[in-house]
């Protein structure tokens, strides 16, 4: 079985914030690749550098105070930080989309939902406004918008957080991309309504198969949609792999951490295990690791020295100087 041609390539990406005399290293020497029909999840923590590196992808990072650079930065056959801004506004939506994690926020206020998805068809296809509204309706019905029509009259403001974040998911399906970029996009939803939008998201995936980029924290949803995932912590991803290998054996102890911070049934009646103490200053990183103060395996060279990318088995990758004992069990 041939693998998967890889739509999205970034190399040593690194994003870095300037306020004053600090510098905040938001992404730090990330490697990321995402294939053809598959569903890549970064997880981490708040604060560990997942949102930043979206936005970086889809040229969102305000420069300044913000500067993004990377030795490869490739989508498909363009090189995304040297394109120039029409053609990258003709890649957008197009073949490249990315769903919000702040619906509300995202979404023009003073513009009905209908008239905003159907923009796209205005714009990109050159579309009548009849024809493009049209397309509006039937997207919101594809994406479980009770009354479509009625619906696509409507602001923002007028419909449920999971009813926004499903017009954004129209939205950024509108035009049949080939990767979407999904930044934590069951956000402030509740339990119920987060299973609709992520069984949603699967269902258009298998449908189109267009490629997701699946950022989030939750290590449930990660076991159930994403093939590989890239762990990160403190603007670095320090672990990645295939999902079920990455899961049943992890190779860093902050990966391990999480695993072992979800309670589990056979554990009633103990107490929770949280991850003591809490990530980085990301403008005044430890010297060494900067998961050291948190991790229980650490020795003297973990606050000497950054940890190099460890292969400790094929496709799978760690940055940790105990990567081999923790991988091994020992």
């Amino acid at each position: 079985m041939t693998e998967a041609k890889s739509l999205l390539e970034i190399r040593d990406l690194q994003v870095k914030f300037r306020f004053g005399a600090a510098t905040v290293h938001a992404v730090n020497q990330v490697d990321l690749d995402v294939r053809a029909g598959e569903t890549t999840a970064i997880l981490g923590e708040s604060g560990s550098g997942k949102s930043v590196t979206a936005s970086a992808i889809m040229r969102l990072v305000r420069c300044p105070p913000g500067s993004v650079t990377a030795s490869k930065m490739r989508f498909k056959d363009h090189d995304i930080l040297q394109m120039d801004q029409d053609s990258w506004r003709r890649t957008c939506g197009v073949e490249l989309a990315m769903v919000f994690q702040d619906s509300l926020a995202s979404l023009n206020p003073v513009f009905s939902v209908g008239w905003q998805i159907a923009e796209l068809f205005r714009m990109h296809r050159g579309l009548t406004h009849r024809e493009a509204g049209e397309k509006a309706v039937d997207l919101l019905a594809s994406v479980g918008i009770p009354d479509p029509k009625k619906r696509a009259a409507a602001y923002p403001h007028q419909f449920s957080g999971g009813m926004r974040q499903r017009a954004m998911i129209a939205m950024a399906i509108a035009l049949g991309p080939d990767l979407l970029i999904a930044d934590e996009p069951t956000t402030a939803l509740d339990v119920t309504v987060q299973a609709q939008i992520m069984d949603l998201l699967d269902n258009l995936q298998r449908e189109s198969g267009m490629a997701m980029m699946l950022i989030t924290h939750d290590l449930g949803v990660v076991a159930d949609v994403a093939d590989t995932v890239h762990v990160m912590y403190a603007g670095r991803v320090v672990e990645a792999g295939v999902v079920s290998e990455v899961m049943s054996r992890p190779a860093h102890p902050y990966t391990l951490a999480l695993m072992e911070s979800v309670p589990q049934a056979h554990q009633k009646g103990e107490k929770l295990r949280p991850i003591k103490g809490s990530p980085p200053d990301l403008a005044s990183i430890p010297r060494g690791c900067a998961f050291r103060p948190r991790c229980r395996f650490a020795t003297d060279i973990c606050a000497a020295e950054v940890p190099a990318e460890m292969t400790v088995a094929p496709g799978r990758t760690s940055q940790c100087h105990h990567a081999r004992e923790i991988f091994d069990g020992r």
